[in-house]
């Protein structure tokens, strides 16, 4: 509905703040927390976290480290992203994560099929 008014630069700027399609805190929290968990199921730093707690019968001391490197590795990340959200746009960001994590699954890829070759040749 057209009102004839037009709006001030201020006036635009709040409402780009109001309609901001910026996710909420708890939605971030719970996005990063999914991840991290899902990922770190399986992988070779739990299995060795099990290893190492069934060796040393000192359980909540392995369980510690694993905490405090975990959460010493993914600082590390966050201030690696801030940085680099800093410098790239998020479209060439997200292109270049793409790109990344697509060379690693044909890397890999290459790997294990170089691998099953060598066993079976």
């Amino acid at each position: 509905m057209d009102t004839g008014k037009t709006l001030t630069p201020a006036q635009i700027d709040e409402v780009r703040t109001k309609t901001d399609l910026t996710p909420a805190f708890g939605s971030v929290l719970a996005s990063a927390f999914t991840t991290v968990f899902l990922a770190e199921l399986g992988d070779k730093t739990q299995l060795a976290t099990l290893l190492l707690a069934a060796q040393s019968n000192q359980p909540l001391l392995v369980f510690s480290g694993a905490a405090i490197a975990l959460v010493c590795s993914s600082l590390v990340g966050v201030l690696l992203g801030r940085w680099f959200a800093a410098l790239l746009a998020p479209e060439r960001l997200k292109q270049m994560a793409g790109i990344l994590m697509v060379s690693l699954g044909l890397w890999l890829g290459l790997q294990a099929l170089q691998s099953f070759v060598g066993h079976h040749a």
